[in-house]
């Protein structure tokens, strides 16, 4: 299969890569002067895209998919098909969706989760929305570069899977952090505590699988001085996310809104820029109460 890969960072980059190694031809394109190996490196993002069967972004944000889909889509062959693997708002995405659709193209959103590491590995989850049609041109692709994918729906699906998912994940987070920061005032050793609310009903992914204590439970990115894993830059980012489309929607989410604030506070006006997003650990460790 001929694919177009723009966006050549922490995540595409590797992903770019699997996709090569098992195979594919892969021209990609990124504003950074970067080197992938078995990926040719294309002039511009509308030459990567113009012979590809497929197209797979790995963007910032909704403004720039926006701006780099009205490049890509019209150059694109008929009846290939658009995957964009960022995470933006929901708007974003149904809107290049449409705008796929109306230059006879198929499009899914599939945002990722797995990190870094994932994408290396190729054990990324994909939650994917988009035709039947689409998801199935995407699935053999979805397999190389993960291990999962999970059609959500229609266009949009997958973006609103990946930001309720990672509100969760950041007000359990928080949650977390802070009960570890009770448990150090109170006297409980935080290896006592773990191996309790690891085999109970406090039971979560942050304390189990990513516990934020240093030492205490599998290696995390708190046993590397809170290197990210995934920083708490793209939390908030996630955060904000779900915060803007519970406005679009009038949902009522205050432990998301909550989380979104302690997390821009954290980023913007404390020392968790360039943290990983368990380094709120550390935070409540250093405060009182007021």
């Amino acid at each position: 299969m001929k694919i177009g890969f723009i966006g050549l960072g922490n995540m595409g980059g590797p992903m770019a890569a699997n996709l090569a190694k098992a195979g594919h031809d892969v021209t990609g394109f990124d504003m950074a002067k970067v080197t992938i190996e078995g990926v040719a490196m294309a002039a511009s993002a509308v030459s990567a895209a113009s012979s590809a069967d497929v197209v797979i972004t790995m963007l910032p944000n909704g403004k720039i998919l926006r701006a780099v889909a009205n490049d890509i889509l019209a150059a694109m062959p008929k009846g290939a098909t658009h995957i964009d693997c960022s995470t933006v708002d929901v708007d974003s995405a149904r809107a290049v969706a449409e705008q796929a659709a109306n230059s006879g193209l198929l499009a899914v959103d599939a945002p990722v989760s797995g990190g870094v590491g994932g994408a290396a590995g190729g054990t990324l989850t994909f939650m994917a929305g988009g035709s039947a049609d689409a998801f199935a041109t995407a699935a053999p692709l979805f397999d190389i570069m993960g291990q999962k994918a999970v059609h959500c729906g229609a266009s949009g699906a997958g973006q609103a899977a990946k930001i309720c998912n990672n509100m969760i994940l950041g007000v359990t987070m928080v949650a977390t952090c802070e009960a570890f920061a009770l448990a150090d005032k109170l006297g409980l050793d935080r290896q006592k505590m773990f191996d309790v609310v690891s085999t109970s009903s406090g039971y979560s992914w942050t304390m189990n699988a990513y516990c934020p204590a240093p030492g205490v439970g599998p290696q995390s990115p708190a046993d590397n001085g809170y290197q990210p894993g995934f920083a708490a830059e793209l939390m908030l980012k996630d955060l904000r996310l779900s915060q803007q489309a519970a406005e679009s929607v009038d949902a009522d989410t205050p432990m998301g809104e909550l989380a979104r604030a302690l997390y821009a506070q954290f980023v913007e006006n404390e020392d968790g820029a360039g943290m990983d997003f368990s380094a709120m650990l550390p935070r409540f460790e250093k405060r009182g109460r007021n």
